[in-house]
């Protein structure tokens, strides 16, 4: 049951998916509240205007580009993307290639308490029956000499 679901969650375009939504969305409000914040005041103040024309251009009035308000969006996403990219799809990424070509880390060795309930089981099982059924209990099936 678990190798299915780790099957599933480890392909590449539900990964992505996730990554996208969840870690996206959340990660989106803290770059827009720091680049509104800090970084729009500085655009505006670069380019020179002060109060409510800051950041903007008013070829006639009541028609405003808010420029400021575009290099904020841009610089926005650009953070964003950056920062899920760097930190989440290249990780699974390099994961993914490691798997490839089977350079996944082996899996951890059985602890002392497996090992030692293994011992148990196996001295029970001998005891109960025959020498031979030992390995037919255990899922041990040897092949027969040629």
């Amino acid at each position: 049951m678990f190798k299915g679901f780790k099957d599933f969650i480890m392909r590449g375009n539900v990964v992505d998916l996730a990554v996208g939504v969840v870690i996206g969305a959340a990660f989106t409000a803290v770059v827009t509240a720091f680049t509104t914040s800090f970084l729009k005041p500085l655009i505006q103040l670069a380019s020179g205007g002060e109060g409510v024309k800051a950041g903007t251009w008013v070829p006639r009035p009541g028609v405003i580009f808010d420029y400021a308000a575009f290099i904020n969006a841009v610089i926005t996403f650009l953070l964003t993307a950056a920062v899920v990219y760097f930190l989440i799809v290249f990780p699974l990424n390099k994961l993914a290639e490691r798997r490839k070509r089977g350079e996944e880390p082996p899996p951890a060795a059985p602890s002392e308490e497996i090992k030692l309930l293994t011992e148990i089981r196996d001295a029970l099982v001998r005891q109960q029956v025959a020498p031979g059924a030992v390995n037919d209990i255990l899922g041990r099936h040897q092949e027969p000499p040629r």
